[in-house]
């Protein structure tokens, strides 16, 4: 092979790295650009969040998810309309539990941090209960408002997907947020029934399922939808009326369900402020750990049994 053949081919070979190079960078930068359009579509629908924030613990969410319990934890999130993922609320959780478990060993005794460390855990999957009901609360509150529009849109004539769109539009959170979801699974093909469905399992109510088969029916048969909507927005106005009574009357005895078992590590705080290391002594036996298991066991069969006892369904 001569020197010109040589050169010839090496400037060949240059121009064509040079052309793949452009073209990787025009792919790349419309790639970002579809991407950052994507964001803002799904920012604008409500899907994500703060803005599209950067998340914390991406491999670690990414692997999680993968697993049974991040999925639960996912849905569980997703129902508390949180903005935390799955693999945040996980370090935020073992974060607290190990500062319990320095806490409990530290203050009382050494046999106290493991305990310290699981209620730190039940604490956590109680504030997503408790998030989550508090949210299915707002929801319920917000069905007679949604009951109307529905029944207004139907009367106008408009067809059921346009009028949960617009309901989504006029609502506030959470029903505007969960309402948008369900428009924007109808505009990417799901069906009427699946949609409402998961809406259901999402924020699990009596007074939901009633709206969800109402609109499920009326959308598969027709029928008088209008008045059955006006009706049935009636029937949430005294039913919300109900549950604030009921919940108002019932305010104390969940107080009392709280205060049983702080009376108890209230007690333990006192026994070792009274007299330097009676903890540690205590729980040097193997009569004294048991002895402290059983308190704890029966501290939390009392909460249990006393928010059964205080539950009426409405």
């Amino acid at each position: 092979m001569d020197l010109q053949t040589r050169i010839t081919l090496t400037t060949g070979v240059a121009l064509l790295t040079c052309a793949l190079a452009v073209a990787g960078v025009h792919v790349h930068a419309a790639g970002r650009a579809q991407r950052q359009a994507l964001v803002e579509r799904l920012t604008s629908a409500g899907q994500i969040t703060g803005g599209g924030r950067r998340r914390r613990f991406a491999d670690l969410d990414r692997r999680l998810r993968r697993t049974k319990l991040g999925k639960r934890l996912e849905l569980r999130l997703v129902a508390t309309g949180l903005d935390v993922t799955p693999g945040e609320f996980f370090v935020y959780m073992l974060a607290t539990v190990a500062g319990l478990w320095l806490v409990g060993q530290a203050t009382l005794a050494p046999f106290f941090g493991p305990i310290a460390g699981l209620l730190g855990i039940w604490a956590a999957w109680q504030f997503l209960n408790w998030q989550r009901q508090k949210r299915i609360e707002r929801f319920i509150n917000q069905l007679p408002e949604l009951a109307r529009i529905l029944a207004n849109a139907a009367h106008a004539g408009l067809a059921l997907r346009t009028a949960i769109g617009l309901a989504a539009e006029e609502l506030e959170a959470p029903a505007g947020e969960e309402l948008a979801k369900v428009s924007n699974q109808l505009a990417l093909g799901a069906s009427m029934d699946d949609a409402l469905g998961e809406l259901a399992e999402r924020l699990p109510s009596r007074e939901l399922v009633v709206l969800v088969t109402t609109l499920v029916l009326s959308n598969r048969a027709g029928g008088q939808v209008v008045s059955a909507l006006r009706n049935l927005t009636e029937t949430l106005e005294e039913r919300k009326e109900t549950r604030r009574e009921v919940r108002t009357q019932l305010s104390q005895v969940s107080m009392t369900s709280y205060a049983v078992p702080a009376l108890g590590i209230g007690s333990l705080f006192l026994m070792n402020g009274v007299k330097d290391g009676a903890l540690d002594r205590m729980t040097g036996s193997p009569v004294g750990q048991v002895a402290v298991l059983i308190a704890f066991g029966l501290y939390a069969v009392g909460f249990v049994l006393i928010r059964r006892l205080s539950r009426i369904d409405v």
